[in-house]
């Protein structure tokens, strides 16, 4: 709020009115140690004529840099009609679309980007997206749980090689719910799915297994055999995917014999900023089997009295809409703007668009491995094929690196060694369509100038 209206005196009488001395008996049912602390560590206030100039010096920073960080969150070109048409009013000011009649053009966008993601994961139904990627792993072992009748057990395997970004949220929401999490852990060599690790697991009873493609280090992974191996054994695969390598490999709908049963990511690398971590949007997918296990809405399309096409809220399995005790989540959301922005884009570039995308992020992944390759001090760490992020590792730590890339303006890539430090001075870079081979060559310049300064 912009200002606290009342005075001393009217808190004063406020507090006669209902017979209390000061206002921190209204919370003396909060345990002291529950309570705030003071917040000594914020500085004295400034005027709107220093914060603005404040500000002003902080987005100087960011501008210019190039960025060869991934990890998640992708810079890819943004065509400039995408958010000339999400920032309508009918678009950016729209919410849910609890009224039906009243809400058509929101719901066919829905609808829209519904259809296209299910395309994309050959799956059969999708909704109407989840607050982002992390999130909407966590619903899926949540899912998973629900759904998966022949497991009696409330445990679901997770690679290690899905991002630890992903790993802290989904145990964050559902270790409170009994659920355990068994982390498998990569092949040294290849940064896959280590088939030992997960052979351990063989005669155990678990829920799910989670399949990364391509995993946090850009690794792909052996989806066929391990989509078998967990029907196999009675699990359900929950594919976490990147959307856009979906465009030149084989969706998560056709993998191994049957394909996965749930299938969630992030759909930033369509039309959406970086924008300082968000906000993004996840999706989920399922089969047809499961629908009535997912989480949020899922928007139809249908005819109308006078034999019109329409769209309509077909699933609601929300709270607001049943019994909170009754609904399959009470966090997911449908990120409604960001959705919108994603739909247009997949509207624009198409199929072969898409497909134009990661072929060109792959390629130059591979020409900047190739270029850094001539330089000494660095080595390839996995043997496996990538998509558009790949693996180095160092001769000096990599944040002293990345700090002095950073001072000639480029964004080295992510620093591995806090999440998996047995791979030592390891460097997460990643490449997009957006960069040309004159900035491969700066970051290679930039990378050996950091590495030969004292």
């Amino acid at each position: 709020m912009p200002f606290i209206p009342h005075t001393d005196a009217d808190v004063r009488h406020m507090l006669d009115s209902i017979g209390v001395d000061r206002l921190d008996a209204l919370f003396d049912e909060i345990p002291a140690a529950l309570r705030c602390k003071p917040l000594t560590g914020i500085p004295e206030g400034m005027t709107e004529m220093e914060v603005t100039r404040l500000m002003l010096e902080r987005s100087q920073q960011d501008g210019g840099a190039l960025c060869f960080i991934g990890a998640g969150a992708y810079e890819h070109h943004i065509p400039a009609a995408v958010w000339e048409l999400a920032s309508r009013g009918e678009f950016l000011t729209a919410y849910t679309p609890y009224q039906a009649e009243a809400s058509q053009g929101t719901l066919q966008v829905i609808y829209e980007f519904q259809s296209m993601l299910a395309k994309i994961t050959a799956m059969d139904v999708c909704n109407a997206s989840v607050y982002d990627g992390a999130s909407g792993l966590a619903e899926a072992v949540l899912m998973a749980i629900r759904a998966n009748r022949q497991s009696k057990s409330r445990r679901v395997l997770i690679p290690r090689g899905v991002s630890p970004l992903y790993r802290s949220a989904v145990s964050a929401i559902v270790e409170s719910q009994n659920i355990e999490i068994v982390e498998v852990d990569f092949n040294k060599a290849g940064g896959h799915i280590d088939k030992a690790a997960l052979a351990a697991h063989a005669d155990t009873d678990f829920a799910a297994l989670v399949i990364p493609q391509p995993n946090f280090f850009g690794v792909l992974e052996d989806v066929d055999a391990l989509t078998d191996w967990a029907h196999e054994h009675k699990m359900l695969v929950i594919a976490q995917v990147n959307p856009l390598a979906l465009a030149i490999l084989t969706p998560p709908g056709e993998w191994g014999a049957q394909g996965a049963d749930i299938v969630v990511g992030e759909a930033q690398p369509f039309g959406i900023p970086l924008s300082s971590g968000g906000p993004y949007v996840g999706f989920m997918c399922c089969k047809m089997a499961l629908v009535r296990q997912m989480p949020g809405r899922i928007i139809g399309r249908t005819v109308d009295l006078e034999g019109k096409p329409g769209f309509a809220l077909t699933l609601q399995a929300r709270e607001q809409h049943i019994r909170r005790a009754k609904a399959t989540s009470n966090i997911c959301t449908n990120q409604g703007l960001a959705m919108t922005a994603a739909t247009i884009y997949l509207s624009l570039l198409g199929a072969d668009g898409l497909e134009r995308v990661a072929l060109a992020s792959h390629h130059n992944i591979r020409e900047l491995v190739q270029a850094t390759s001539k330089l000494g001090g660095i080595e390839r760490v996995f043997n496996r094929p990538v998509f558009h992020e790949k693996v180095l590792r160092l001769s000096k730590p990599v944040s002293v690196i990345l700090e002095r890339m950073a001072a000639q303006g480029v964004l080295g890539g992510y620093d591995l060694s806090a999440d998996y430090p047995e791979l030592g001075n390891a460097l997460l870079v990643c490449t997009t369509e957006t960069k040309t081979p004159a900035d491969i060559q700066r970051f290679v310049k930039a990378l050996h100038q950091a590495q030969l300064a004292e």
